[in-house]
Formats: structure tokens, sequence, C-alpha cells
């Protein structure tokens, strides 16, 4: 499964970049986040409750992040497990373009699903992808504009 998609942060680029890396920034904007902690300086460690049509599970997971090319492109990969209800991997690239005061934020990102969940469809799948995606940029937009939690 693939996802692509753009928005308009209201930020500059150094400070979209900052935020991106910012693991209290993330757990407030990441749906269903329980616990973010950085295990290292380019992994971290997540546990997440997703909601996918009727499975309800929660994931456990790891992310390592790619800085290397910023502040224009971040990189991650992951991967996680929801026990019986199947497990998730992939990564994604994040471009960040600066346009003024403002930074266009574009992004591409795969996935691989396996389990209980993969036996929902793919419909499905993608639909909830596509609201989960949105609603962590949405939450990010929010937490890049002003100084309150999400």
């Amino acid at each position: 499964m693939e996802l692509k998609d753009e928005i308009l942060i209201p930020a500059p680029r150094e400070s979209v970049f900052a935020a991106l890396n910012d693991t209290d920034v993330l757990r407030q904007c990441i749906p269903g986040c329980e616990e973010l902690t950085r295990v290292s300086e380019d992994e971290l460690k997540a546990k997440v409750v997703l909601k996918v049509g009727p499975v309800k599970a929660r994931f456990a997971g790891t992310v390592t992040l790619d800085r290397s090319g910023g502040p224009e492109l971040l990189s991650l990969s992951g991967e996680g497990s929801g026990g019986a209800a199947g497990f998730a991997r992939g990564g994604a690239d994040v471009t960040l373009e600066d346009r003024g005061d403002e930074t266009l934020l574009s992004y591409d990102a795969r996935a691989e699903i396996g389990g209980k969940i993969a036996q929902l469809g793919s419909r499905l799948i993608q639909g909830t992808a596509h609201k989960l995606a949105g609603k962590f940029f949405s939450n990010f937009a929010k937490v890049m504009t002003s100084d309150e939690t999400v």
C-alpha cells in the first residue's frame, strides 16, 4: 500500500524539521499513541492503539529515523506487532520545501500488513490509513501553530 499527500504548515522549514524529530510533538500527533520514547539518536519505540474496522489492537514497534538529508528530507522506517491482530512494517520519505514563512510538507509512504488486519480488505485498510495520516498531519499543523497540546 502506498500513501502520498502534502500539507502546507504555517511555520519555517527548520521549525517543522525540528518538530518532526521531537518525541513530545510526535506523541501528541500520532493517533492512538500511548507511549513514544527515544531509544537512541535515530531510534524510537512506540505503543499505539488502532482500530481498523472491527479489529482493535495495541501495536508495539520501533521506528528508525534518517535525518541525513535534513532539513529538506527526513526518512523513516518502522515495524510493529499487534499480537493476534497482525503486523505492520513500512517507511516514508518526508520532503520539506521552504515557502517563506511556511513549509510545504510532502510525504510518500509505503506499508505492508499481515495477519487478521490484512484479511479486512484493501479498501477498508487504505481508507483507515488515509484517515490516520490525515489526522496525524492535522494534529501536527495545530501543534505548529499554537503552544497548546492537541
